[in-house]
């Protein structure tokens, strides 16, 4: 592994951390007022669009961060949608 993969793991590690607190309480509360289901649905659509240069690039790190942040951006999708 060389610098900058571990750069990238540093950074997938952390952006996708960053995420998981929200799912994790709006799961928690089932309180969805505050979320936009616009913003979150264009989120998964450029997540699932970096999860395809992931691919290209052969980058692990930016698809596994991107795979766990499209599968976070659909839960909270999910939720506002049960919830409203």
């Amino acid at each position: 592994m060389n610098i900058f993969e571990i750069l990238g793991m540093l950074a997938a590690i952390i952006t996708t951390t960053a995420f998981l607190p929200q799912v994790y309480k709006t799961w928690k509360t089932k309180d969805t007022k505050a979320l936009s289901l616009t913003m979150y649905t264009a989120f998964f659509i450029g997540v699932t669009l970096w999860i395809i240069y992931g691919f290209y690039l052969n980058s692990l790190p930016m698809i596994i961060a991107n795979i766990i942040t499209a599968i976070s951006a659909l839960t909270l999708i999910g939720l506002k949608l049960k919830y409203k």
